[in-house]
Order: structure tokens, then sequence, then C-alpha cells
């Protein structure tokens, strides 16, 4: 692995790609890692999926009770959000977030630096006439005894504006992502396995373009060998103290 930092003089911004690793501290689990969702329980993919999703009202049920159980609404930002919103203030930067938790915003980074490339849970959508809701109205209506509550304007399924296995990612944010991949200087991949296609081919783009690649990961990534550096250390940890060695 090449020594970091260096100085930094082709391109001044900095990407960031962030993954489930980020929001595991604010209580939030991942979903591929050895204590993921994914493992601990197989059938729960079948409530992130479309097709499922759409054809079944008992996996909707099911669905809205792991949304009103997770308390993705109620996390709150941990240290690593915090050290992207210092890196923000200090340098150019875009985070690119395979999560939809929202907390990037919610730590005090604007929207316009952040890109959602798998939507957000904050946000319901109807499948029939598309208009959009919060999801905390839909949860709040859950709890008030509605098991699969539909769309107030149309009766149409309400699903969250997340984007669910067998939908594709919207092709206007993932070319914006590959945008700022191509243009930036640094990119930092955290918390993410970098397996996840085509939010897994920014790392790829950015080195073809010439810039730097940090890795910080607690599992090894496809691309820990052409990175310049990998960091292994908890997230909430060892992103506060990269952002400390680039602002300096």
């Amino acid at each position: 692995m090449r020594p970091y930092p260096r100085p930094m003089t082709r391109r001044p911004l900095i990407a960031v790609l962030t993954g489930a690793g980020i929001s595991t501290d604010s209580g939030i689990p991942d979903y591929r890692g050895p204590n993921g969702l994914w493992q601990r329980d197989p059938k729960a993919q079948e409530l992130v999926t479309l097709g499922p999703y759409l054809a079944d009202e008992d996996v909707r049920r099911r669905a809205w009770l792991m949304r009103r159980d997770a308390g993705a609404l109620t996390a709150e930002p941990n240290a690593g959000h915090r050290a992207l919103v210092e890196l923000a203030a200090r340098l150019p930067v875009r985070v690119l977030t395979q999560n939809v938790d929202g907390l990037h915003q919610r730590a005090g980074l604007p929207d316009r630096k952040v890109l959602e490339l798998h939507g957000s849970a904050r946000r319901v959508q109807c499948v029939r006439c598309r208009r959009y809701g919060e999801m905390s109205a839909a949860l709040a209506r859950v709890a008030a005894g509605e098991d699969d509550p539909p769309c107030r304007e149309c009766g149409g399924i309400l699903k969250p504006a997340t984007v669910m296995f067998g939908e594709r990612l919207d092709p206007e944010v993932i070319g914006k992502a590959e945008a700022v991949a191509r243009a930036c200087e640094l990119f930092i991949a955290v918390g993410s396995t970098l397996q996840v296609h085509p939010a897994a081919l920014l790392p790829q783009i950015a080195v073809e373009s010439g810039a730097r690649l940090i890795i910080v990961n607690a599992e090894p990534t496809p691309y820990d060998p052409v990175a310049d550096q990998v960091l292994r250390e908890p997230i909430s940890s060892a992103l506060p103290a990269l952002v400390a060695t680039l602002t300096e």
C-alpha cells in the first residue's frame, strides 16, 4: 500500500462513499457483515425486494413492523458522520452514500453535498400515483392500527422511497456520482463492502481517473490491493483521525 497523505495538487475535490458500516454506531445494523441482518435473518431480504413486497400483503405487514421496530428515524449521527461535516467545512467534499438513513444530513451536511444512491427511508412513495409522503406519518398510522397503510390520495401501495431489490437505481443520480468519482483527487470508501453494483464501480472509476483511494472498513474489500491506505479501526475513531490528518 502506498503511504498517505501525499500533497493534493491536481484536483481539490474529495469524494466519500459511505455504506452501512458508518451507521452501525448509531444503532442501525448493517446487512452483509458477519453479524448483518441478512446473516441473522435471510428471509428479511424479501421485505425489501420489490416483487414479494408488491405481491404479498403479509410481506408488507412484516415490512411495516420491521420499519416500526428498527428505530432508524430516531437514530442520531455518530462521530463518523460528524467527522465528514468537519471535513466538508474545510475542504470541497461530496458524499455518495449507499445508506438511506439520512444521518449525513442530520449531522449537518447540506443536501447539495450528499447524493443518496439508494434513496431515503425517511419518505414513502405510492407505487401507483408516485406521490411522496413522510415515513414518520406512515409509521404513525401503523402505530394507530393500520398494518398496511395505503396511499391517502389514491389507495395505492406505499413503499419506502428507497431503491428496493429488483429496482434500478436512478440513472441521473448514478451519473452524478460517476462524475464526482472521475473529478475527485481523493476517494474515501467508508463502511462499505464495495460489492454492491453499480456503487461498487465508483472506486474503480476514481482510481482509473488518477485519484488516490483510502478504505475504512472492518472487513476486507475487493479494492484493498489498489488502495493507498486501508484502515481497519472502528469507523467512529478512524474517520475523525483521518479527517484531522487531511485538514491539518
